[in-house]
């Protein structure tokens, strides 16, 4: 019986993200899209650069024969896109923020010009997440922090992502742990991510404590729709 619980398939999967801590491995999101001149021709060769604003991080990749560019494993935050290509006016994007887990397309259409000139693009209109078929909600760190919890719970947020009834405190294991029902799936059944890395209470299947929510930057609940990374082994 026991067997048979653990390797229940999920019907949802909660991914969460530390603000900081050494011990931890960052939650990521990625970015992605095409590079094509004004006729619509897409340009390889080009150079895409993202720079996280709060950090100054700096990721760089060049665009393939298709025109496209992928940047994966870039911590959550706001970000500023740059494309640049010898003949044409650099690209600026402002205003891009990246949540944990996201995977949205940002396009760019190239200008001819020279790289001295640029188009700057800010205040864009929010992302749109055309690369997963899932359904998921993100609950931010504005609303970790300001909605009021009993006895600092960040788990009680959960069931604002809708979907998702929280049916009781773990019988056994750790302290902390909830059993939450997630898209009509069994409590058993739903995946705990903490910053990449596996949250699962291995006796019950319950989630395990979660950090306090000074400690919580902000965390997806994904409903439907899982990739074949997500789940429990």
């Amino acid at each position: 019986m026991m067997k048979a619980w653990l390797t229940c398939c999920s019907r949802g999967i909660l991914i969460l993200l530390l603000t900081a801590g050494a011990a931890w491995a960052q939650g990521t999101a990625q970015l992605s899209g095409t590079v094509r001149d004004e006729s619509g021709g897409v340009l390889p060769g080009v150079s895409v650069t993202v720079t996280q604003t709060n950090t100054g991080l700096v990721r760089t990749t060049v665009s393939d024969a298709t025109g496209g560019y992928l940047l994966t494993n870039l911590p959550t935050g706001p970000y500023r896109l740059e494309v640049a290509l010898q003949g044409f006016k650099t690209y600026v994007q402002t205003g891009i923020v990246l949540q944990v887990g996201g995977t949205p397309t940002v396009n760019a259409v190239l200008s001819v010009g020279t790289l001295e000139q640029s188009v700057t693009v800010e205040a864009a209109a929010p992302l749109v997440d055309v690369r997963s078929a899932g359904i998921s909600s993100v609950v931010n760190n504005q609303q970790i922090l300001e909605l009021p919890l009993q006895g600092r719970q960040v788990t009680d947020l959960i069931v604002l992502a809708g979907a998702a009834v929280q049916t009781g405190l773990t019988a056994r294991g750790l302290p902390g742990g909830v059993y939450i029902s997630v898209a009509g799936g069994l409590p058993g059944g739903v995946a705990y991510t903490l910053d990449g890395a596996e949250h699962n209470n291995p006796q019950s299947n319950a989630g395990l404590p979660m950090p306090f929510p000074d400690a919580l930057q902000e965390f997806q609940v994904a409903t439907s729709g899982l990739s074949a990374d997500n789940g429990l082994k």
